[in-house]
């Protein structure tokens, strides 16, 4: 999950060398399938979670609580007692949001539920956001100098081992598959590669399957169609840039919410061009003719077209791919991310 993931990079980066950080790991749920499902396993979780937490708040005394908010109701509830003990005991609160379904979640809430975000957020003292066009979201909240721009940023090495220029073209897509991902859209979208362009490929899709109904009607349709689609199991850090660094074009087209998935800034980072859709931050990091190209969620046709011209144009392949590396170099490290987040802290930290 990409929290878990930007918890961990946070933790290991260098932002230790100005604060002190203490965790709290807040994570309940055994995996992404287990997400929005009630159990009473998870009631006591929380429960011993806000235990440890007047503990670390009582004994430790932070100057500032960093609490990630989810955008569900059953999440933002668990979320909001984290920022109620913080404000008891007097301390400032910095709430985060890795996504870009807040306020969408919210029409479509109850009249309580929206009043009572509302009176948690107020007592909060600013809000991050993963991306410029993710500052919307909480307009109604916080004036525009506490509403802080942190985009997703890790440090990726490239194996020297890397090879591009495949014969044939190496495809690859990443994410947990669900149909929320849009893999179906790719998968027909290769389809229709295959009846128009004369140019052999290949799809490697790594990720872990979270809907048995997205599977069934994923590997039919790939029978079906006869598609050179291969399935490779998660893998992590290293093992994940080999495969990016070694492919020819990342292809993460999300039909639903996202924030700055780290999927985008990992093919950056190997080089690659890259075919997405306008979902969260994604367009501040995919320039669209740039380092890759946008295309419209649920669009076959489109990413068929896009598809087809990186396959027949190797020169447009390297040039997007060299653009992708620069950008995530002058924009996504991790160092890049440590100067946005200190500047959040000291922000709050400052203000009186």
């Amino acid at each position: 999950m990409g929290p878990a993931i930007a918890t961990e990079i946070i933790l290991r980066s260098s932002i230790n060398q100005y604060y002190e950080m203490l965790h709290l790991n807040t994570q309940i749920n055994p995996s992404i399938n287990a997400i929005g499902k009630w159990r009473l396993g998870k009631f006591f979780r929380n429960v011993s979670l806000y235990f440890q937490m007047i503990r670390i708040l009582s004994q430790q005394k932070p100057h500032l609580v960093l609490i990630p908010i989810s955008q569900s109701t059953l999440g933002f509830m668990k979320d909001s007692f984290f920022i109620l003990l913080a404000k008891f005991f007097d301390i400032k609160v910095l709430i985060h949001l890795r996504g870009s379904n807040f306020i969408n979640w919210l029409t479509y809430s109850s009249n309580i539920t929206r009043w009572w975000v509302k009176l948690v957020i107020q007592k909060t003292h600013g809000v991050i956001v993963l991306g410029s066009n993710l500052k919307f979201l909480f307009d109604d909240y916080f004036k525009e100098d506490k509403i802080f721009v942190v985009p997703n940023g890790a440090n990726y090495s490239i194996p020297d081992s890397a090879k591009k220029y495949n014969e044939p073209v190496k495809l690859i897509h990443i994410s947990n598959l669900m149909a929320s991902k849009g893999l179906e859209d790719v998968l027909e979208a290769l389809s229709l590669v295959k009846e128009k362009c004369q140019i052999p490929f290949s799809l490697d899709i790594m990720g872990e399957w979270c809907e048995d109904s997205t599977k069934q009607k994923c590997m039919n349709y790939i029978e079906k169609n006869l598609l050179p689609v291969h399935f490779i199991p998660p893998s992590f850090s290293y093992e994940k840039m080999i495969f990016l660094s070694s492919s020819d074009i990342f292809i993460f087209t999300p039909r639903g919410p996202e924030g700055h998935p780290w999927v985008i800034i990992e093919a950056m980072a190997a080089g690659l061009p890259i075919i997405s859709t306008n979902k969260g931050a994604i367009i501040e990091s995919v320039q669209d003719g740039v380092n890759g190209f946008i295309v419209e969620a649920k669009n076959p046709i489109q990413m068929q077209e896009k598809i087809k011209l990186l396959l027949e144009n190797s020169e447009l392949r390297k040039k997007m791919g060299g653009k992708s590396r620069k950008v995530y170099l002058e924009n996504f490290t991790e160092e890049k991310m440590v100067q946005k987040l200190k500047y959040a802290f000291n922000k709050i930290l400052n203000d009186q």
